[in-house]
């Protein structure tokens, strides 16, 4: 499941503050930080499911099972 994640960059800060700019800013950090935790979770999922058939294979390979 590869990932097609734009990468953004950050706009230059002005000398004076820009409330808008900022806005867009934190909009932007806490929608990337939301994608990874996403992506992290899918990736444990995705490892915990593996890991646990295997478990299950080995578990019936050691009742004689085939």
């Amino acid at each position: 499941m590869p990932s097609n994640k734009a990468i953004l960059a950050l706009p230059v800060a002005t000398t004076e503050y820009d409330e808008l700019n900022e806005s867009i800013t934190r909009r932007q950090l806490e929608q990337s930080i939301l994608d990874m935790e996403v992506e992290i979770r899918l990736l444990k999922d995705m490892n915990q499911s593996v890991t646990s058939r295997s478990i299950r294979r080995h578990q019936f390979l050691l009742m004689g099972a085939s």
